[in-house]
């Protein structure tokens, strides 16, 4: 037997990994009533999230108990066949063959089923009369588990959901008692599932759902307790101060904190001796060796900002615009409560009393790296440290200097590399630099959310004169602010804000930065730097 880890790939393994009770991450006694109450159900939430994992042990649960027969059945193989109703009901006629035969044998029963119901080569009806034949062959109510039923589009879910649909009425004896879906999304718009609306009739094909479940992240004292699977298998302690750090980071998103455990007592050598104790500060190397490392899950987040939705949602936060600053969309309805709910069951936002933001303070970074990794790889080998004094503290002065002018000279040139980001480009320039900048010696924290019309940025720097804690906030001007009034009563809401942030972080140095995007101003009138005073923080406003 190999030895325990924490998990970051595929279904937790009560053998082989540290984990918390799945059937504890919900609540058990509501999922119970709506199976016995015959209750066909969905259960989403983001990948990699633990949904396999807790479908999987309320199936071995159930089947435990003896009340009932419960099957699961992944159908992501059968995401290939999009529109073919023939090939992928058949992909999933042979998943299930799969895990039947591995749960109750019934090997040839089940071959004699599928080949009866597919004998025609029309398999609109297919699905519906193997589960009908199934559920006469066993001797106890079938349980039917459908894992990743969002993998489907177009015609094959159509054709599956409606199957499902027209044997609800026969459930029990001769259909399947209850049915879970379950995958990331919600299935309530068929714009979710790229399902053209007008190929539907007679309302939803799963308008027998009855409820919609979700299974929420881990909190900071499920993150302890799972930690502490480590320690008493290895002898291996964590800091106090790790727990909190480590949701603080994650929010408690299941993958990132498996994820960072694993990077921080696995993979970093030096760490692997069990004597020594785990620390937050090898909690903040492990996240960043996560980021950098571009994991599959990572990976993938990232790549959902390609998707046109995603992006109605998330450029309004790298710019810090309102949808009504947007110059490029004037309609009213540019970011609509679909695109939120697409975006939140993605995992890359979540509601708080201060609005939407970005899910995670790991996932904060991760965005917008990804969009300018290559701006990032520039800077390596276009500006050297200059920035930097003797005394190894930060220049800002000098930074700042470096910084303005690179983006006179290359502002066009990047805003068309942006991926489509094209209206956030100065934000997320600058956060690329400024990566660039705390390589090695200081870390960033990003504050960003919808509708707060501005992007905060907090670099610590650490030297041996001390610990440099700067705030900046970043603005643009736009046509909106054409005025010299309407610039003023901007530029002063600006300061306020940036004194607000200083005062939160007890900031040793404040700075406003604006971006001036109207496109007859000459640059000469765009670049400036001046200095107020604001609350009791000296802010210096750098005009861009």
């Amino acid at each position: 037997m190999g030895r325990k880890h924490f998990n970051t790939a595929g279904p937790v393994n009560m053998e082989e990994h540290y984990k918390l009770n799945p059937l504890e991450r919900w609540d058990l006694k509501e999922v119970m009533d709506l199976i016995n109450d015959k209750k066909y159900f969905l259960l989403h939430a983001p990948r990699q999230s633990g949904k396999t994992s807790c479908i999987l042990a309320l199936r071995d649960k159930i089947n435990a108990e003896g009340n009932y027969n419960a099957i699961y059945v992944n159908i992501e193989s059968a995401r290939g066949a999009k529109d073919n109703i023939n090939e992928a009901i058949h992909s999933i006629l042979i998943a299930l063959k799969i895990e039947i035969k591995l749960l109750f044998g019934l090997k040839k029963e089940i071959k004699e089923i599928i080949n009866e119901v597919t004998e025609s080569g029309n398999f609109k009806n297919a699905l519906n009369e193997f589960l009908y034949e199934l559920s006469e062959l066993m001797e106890k109510p079938v349980f039917l588990l459908i894992d990743e039923i969002d993998a489907l589009h177009g015609d094959a879910i159509i054709s599956i959901l409606s199957q499902l649909r027209a044997g609800y009425a026969n459930r029990g004896e001769y259909f399947p008692w209850s049915i879970m879906l379950t995958g990331v999304l919600d299935i309530k718009d068929y714009r979710l599932l790229n399902i053209d609306p007008k190929h539907i009739t007679g309302g939803s094909c799963f308008n027998i759902k009855s409820e919609s479940l979700t299974i929420g992240n881990f909190l900071r004292e499920d993150i302890e307790q799972l930690y502490l699977e480590h320690t008493k298998e290895t002898g291996q302690v964590f800091e106090d101060a790790v727990f909190d750090l480590v949701y603080d980071l994650t929010d408690g998103q299941p993958w990132l904190v498996n994820a960072l455990a694993f990077e921080v007592c696995f993979k970093m050598e030096e760490n692997q001796d069990r004597s020594i104790a785990i620390s937050a500060e090898m909690i903040e190397v492990a996240k960043e060796k996560l980021i950098l490392s571009r994991q599959t899950h990572l990976d993938q987040l990232a790549d959902k900002l390609k998707q046109e939705r995603v992006y109605r949602v998330i450029n309004p936060m790298f710019t810090g615009y309102d949808t009504e600053d947007s110059e490029k969309i004037k309609t009213e309805d540019f970011i609509n409560d679909e695109d939120i709910t697409y975006c939140i069951d993605l995992g890359l936002i979540k509601k708080t009393t201060e609005g939407l933001v970005i899910a995670n303070k790991i996932y904060k970074e991760v965005l917008p790296r990804e969009l300018t990794s290559v701006m990032q790889t520039h800077f390596l080998s276009y500006m050297k440290p200059k920035w930097v004094n003797e005394d190894q503290s930060l220049n800002t002065d000098k930074l700042f200097s470096m910084f303005s002018q690179f983006w006179r000279e290359n502002s066009e040139i990047w805003s068309r590399k942006i991926k489509g980001y094209k209206e956030a480009a100065p934000q997320l320039v600058f956060q690329a630099f400024l990566q660039r900048v705390a390589n090695g010696h200081g870390r960033i924290d990003r504050e960003y959310g919808l509708g707060t019309k501005r992007t905060d940025l907090y670099l610590k720097w650490n030297s041996p004169t001390g610990e440099q804690r700067i705030v900046i906030e970043l603005k643009v001007r736009t046509n909106r602010q054409k005025t010299d009034v309407a610039f003023d009563k901007y530029k002063t809401k600006g300061l306020k804000q940036t004194a607000k942030y200083a005062d939160k972080c007890g900031a040793t140095e404040s700075h406003l930065i604006l971006f001036d995007r109207r496109e007859d101003i000459d640059w000469k009138d765009k670049i400036y730097t001046e200095s107020n005073d604001e609350n009791g923080y000296k802010i210096k406003i750098w005009g861009m």
